[in-house]
């Protein structure tokens, strides 16, 4: 449950990235902008990883609350978490 889990929310950050690399071939952001991005998804990806966790215990306690949040309809938005302190 937890490996599909966080293989499809990885794919989901790497969405941006892929967005993010179409904007700057489009001239729309410049590399900065594009290099800005790639850091978001290290920290969104990093912020994944931790709530997936590591070992046996670890995922335990990953899969109780990400079903307690799916019974809650309610679903962890990892991009969201990964802005620095400074976007926000």
């Amino acid at each position: 449950m937890i490996a599909a889990y966080h293989d499809e929310q990885l794919r989901l950050l790497l969405n941006h990235i892929r967005d993010g690399f179409a904007e700057f071939d489009a001239g729309e952001i410049d590399v900065f902008d594009l290099d800005e991005i790639i850091g978001h998804y290290k920290r969104s990806a990093a912020k994944l990883e931790k709530f997936c966790g590591y070992s046996g215990a670890q995922w335990l306690r990953a899969a109780r609350n990400l079903t307690y949040f799916r019974d809650e309809g309610d679903k962890p938005d990892w991009w969201e978490a990964g802005t620095s302190r400074r976007d926000r």
